[in-house]
């Protein structure tokens, strides 16, 4: 039987070996370029929710597994992170009103989690998370239905042996898993946990790795309060360092430290990206190998307060009377911000793609513009699902999300909006605007990789048309040059260029030059200050 002890072991056993192996999660993720990464999302996830049940004063199984998933709920970030919420909601759901529970309550309650987490999302995608937790709760569930009195060690144990078969079969069902060589992400997440509950049945909780435990768990320490340092620098590297540098020996120890990790090399440059809360010992560990050519630190807290409406502010207007409308979006750069102020946003929560904002972070900024009618704009496809469930959290606000997957859909639904017009109308007018806009972006590669047929070169530029990389080389200005050739055609009359981090004007000036040259349309050029993407381009 699995009491509540148990089960607060079971749950620290598994979000302990989650955080510790979650930048192997992360090296998973298909696409090579810098983002919010399966791993992190889910540790950071896992983790909230865990902290909440491990503080729940209840012994009683059920009791704790309803915190769990409100903690899970709440504290959802990207996709992997809320169908995880989901399949443990499932599992809450599965132990309802069970002090204790035996073996077959396990299989049942994780066929619960299953099911949920399928309904929770619109299109489920076979060969992912959701495949491996289907495929392993129903064989689990069909062992301990013809076995009399199954232990739940035996349950547990049937369970991560069927999820690791399930996650090695998940390459066959997605070709671009099979093509880059790896399985998905999500159900090795998943599959890492179960391992972590087994692990608590048999008598050992696994504790954190001493490299977590010192960085207070990389993802999970700055999930909390404190959201760390963007720690971001470039060394050009010494004579010595140049012959024997490697970047899984610096990426591994920045990991000691922090998370969000980038580190690539480019001839004798390097460049670096992580969140820490000790910026100094990042610098300290890229000054061995060379002198700094740039260097950049930025208190993330800060950040957030200062993109977020103030909360003492925010209070004092919630005495007024409540606004018909409220916009609410995601970016990250203070350049982005303001575009979307000056569009009238309400709200401009700090994130995007290396740092995805949780279903808590909706909630609070839903809370806070105190209006009738909330309108969210995710503008990045990790994040839709995270805001969706912060409407379907909110049951007593009318929220919509308008399903933006990128900056230039966000803009152009918010040039649409219409504070005059009803509602209706205006969900319908956006969500018509962000299937008019086409979205190309510019980045560099962290990893060497294989992507339908295209080699791509850590440290090269990529440039990206929707979810296609298009182009892959060493020159930035030609990987956005090529990619504005696949963006625009005959029928294209505007193109709205976003500059971000590492580029100045005249270079965007000399993008922009070329779109007149070329193609004789109207260019519109803004300085984003977005960190990870060089350009970000839309077209209409």
């Amino acid at each position: 039987m699995i009491n509540g002890l148990l089960f607060k072991q079971m749950l620290e056993s598994g979000a302990n070996n989650l955080t510790n192996k979650f930048p192997e999660i992360d090296a998973l993720n298909v696409f090579p370029v810098p983002d919010g990464d399966t791993g992190t999302n889910m540790s950071l996830t896992f983790n909230a929710g865990v902290k909440d049940a491990l503080s729940c004063g209840s012994e009683n199984v059920c009791e704790i597994a309803k915190v769990l998933s409100k903690g899970l709920l709440m504290g959802a970030r990207g996709n992997s992170g809320v169908i995880t919420s989901q399949i443990f909601r499932g599992l809450a759901q599965g132990v309802e009103g069970m002090n204790e529970i035996n073996g077959f309550q396990l299989a049942n309650a994780l066929v619960n989690g299953s099911r949920v987490a399928y309904k929770a999302v619109m299109r489920p995608v076979e060969g992912t998370i959701l495949t491996v937790v289907r495929e392993a709760a129903d064989y689990t569930y069909a062992f301990a239905s013809q076995t009399a009195d199954v232990s739940c060690e035996a349950v547990m144990d049937k369970m991560v042996e069927e999820a690791i078969e399930s996650l090695k079969r998940t390459p066959e069902l997605l070709p671009v898993l099979k093509e880059v060589g790896v399985v998905d992400s999500g159900g090795a997440g998943l599959v890492t946990i179960l391992q972590g509950f087994a692990s608590a049945i048999k008598g050992t909780v696994i504790e954190l790795s001493k490299q977590q435990g010192d960085s207070e768990v990389a993802g999970a320490a700055l999930e909390s309060e404190e959201f760390g340092y963007c720690t971001e620098f470039i060394v050009r590297l010494d004579d010595t360092a140049r012959m024997s540098f490697q970047e899984h020996v610096l990426r591994d120890a920045l990991a000691n430290i922090g998370n969000s990790i980038v580190c690539v090399q480019d001839e004798d440059i390097v460049k670096v990206h992580v969140h820490t809360l000790t910026p100094g010992e990042a610098l300290n560990l890229g000054q061995r190998y060379g002198e700094f050519v740039k260097l950049k630190i930025e208190n993330m807290q800060e950040q957030h307060e200062n993109i977020m409406t103030n909360a003492a502010k925010a209070e004092k207007e919630a005495d007024k009377p409540k606004a018909k409308y409220a916009l609410i979006t995601v970016a990250a750069g203070e350049g982005l911000a303001q575009m979307f102020k000056e569009l009238r946003v309400d709200y401009v929560i700090s994130g995007g793609q290396t740092m995805n904002p949780s279903t808590e972070d909706f909630v609070e900024a839903i809370k806070k513009v105190n209006a009738e009618n909330v309108i969210l704009l995710p503008n990045n496809s990790n994040i839709v699902l995270a805001a969706q469930q912060a409407a379907d959290v909110m049951e007593d606000y009318n929220v919509h999300v308008i399903p933006t997957k990128t900056i230039p859909q966000g803009l152009s639904a918010c040039i649409m909006f219409n504070p005059d017009v009803e509602f209706d109308i205006n969900l319908a007018e956006m969500n018509d605007a962000i299937t008019l806009v086409k979205t190309g972006q510019v980045t560099y590669a962290i990893k060497d990789t294989t992507f339908e047929g295209m080699e791509i070169k850590a440290g090269d530029y990529m440039g990206i048309k929707e979810k296609d990389i298009i182009i892959s080389t060493k020159d930035k200005s030609e990987a956005t040059k090529k990619l504005l050739d696949a963006l625009v055609d005959a029928d294209s009359e505007i193109v709205t260029l976003i500059y971000g981090e590492g580029v100045d004007e005249a270079q965007a000036q000399e993008i922009a030059q070329y779109i007149d040259d070329t193609y004789g349309i109207e260019v519109e050029v803004n300085n984003g200050q977005q960190p990870v993407y060089s350009f970000i381009i839309g077209v209409e």
